[in-house]
This record gives C-alpha cells, sequence and structure tokens, in this order.
C-alpha cells in the first residue's frame, strides 16, 4: 500500500475528491462515485450498491503527482487506491465480507491489463490474486468495472 497518507484539509484530498483526478476522469472522486452508485443502480445491481459507495473512499488520502505529467495538467495519481479504501472499511462490522472484496479489488483486471507490459512483476502478483477469485466473483467484478466506467464520464484529454 502507498505510503502517501493525505490529511483531509490538504490540497491533494480536497482538490481530488471535489475537483480534478486525471485524464481518465472528468468529475473529482465525489462526484465520480455518485455516478457509479447511478448506473449501479441504474442496473438494478443493488447487490454491488455498498461498494459502488465505498470504491473509492481511499483515493483522497492516496492522491499524489506522480510524474510530470501530473504537474503539467494539475492533475493526481492514486496507486493502491483500491487496497487503501479497503484498509478504511475492512474492520466495519455493517459491511459485508462481498463488499470489502468488492472494494479491495475492484481495479483488479484494469491492474492486470496495464501491468502485463508496464511492470511484471506487479503483474505476477495481481494475477496471483485473480487466480484465487470463483468465476461468478469475477464476473461481478467485470460488471463493476462497467459501472465505474460509466461513471468516469467523458475523458478530459488524450
Amino acid at each position: 500500500m502507498s505510503e502517501i497518507n493525505n490529511s483531509i484539509f490538504s490540497k491533494a484530498f480536497l482538490d481530488s475528491l471535489f475537483f480534478t483526478q486525471n485524464k481518465w476522469h472528468q468529475h473529482g472522486v465525489l462526484l465520480h462515485t455518485l455516478r457509479v452508485v447511478y448506473y449501479t443502480l441504474k442496473h438494478r445491481d443493488f447487490k454491488m450498491l455498498c461498494a459502488a459507495f465505498l470504491h473509492d473512499i481511499g483515493k483522497p488520502f492516496s492522491a499524489f503527482k506522480k510524474d510530470q505529467e501530473d504537474f503539467d495538467f494539475d492533475e493526481w495519481s492514486f496507486t493502491d487506491h483500491e487496497e487503501r479504501s479497503y484498509q478504511i472499511i475492512k474492520k466495519w462490522p455493517f459491511i459485508s465480507d462481498y463488499t470489502k472484496k468488492l472494494v479491495r479489488y475492484h481495479y483488479l483486471i484494469r491492474d492486470i491489463r496495464k501491468s502485463k507490459y508496464e511492470d511484471p512483476q506487479r503483474y505476477l502478483r495481481k494475477k496471483k490474486i485473480w487466480d484465487t477469485l470463483d468465476e461468478d466473483f469475477k464476473k461481478d467484478l467485470e460488471r463493476f468495472l462497467k459501472y465505474d466506467d460509466l461513471g468516469k464520464g467523458k475523458k478530459r484529454r488524450n
């Protein structure tokens, strides 16, 4: 998990929560989350509703400037934000194990695709996790990824 731990009053936390994420997101984390909730409800996927609300709860805490592109476009990176989100909710007794697992692994499919060519060691770690998941949960992750993508809105730049 990332060593970044932004305070709730830091520029990174507030900016990423309310205004700016990165080139893949049109909105800040809060509006993006509400859009994911909307698409989850629209598709009547009620078992994923709690995860839709919580899947990016760790993002503002883990926002940082990763490379020159982040500085040039005043955007944020969120490496391992899904693990941070999981760490926040893992001991909450009113959240189901299914929801905790969906939050923890909601980025796994994209992470596997991305790291396959960019970071072979990360790819192997993530693929090992994927191989432990049952087929029904893998299908749920694929479906949730669609809601997450719909929640991003239009790309702001290429």
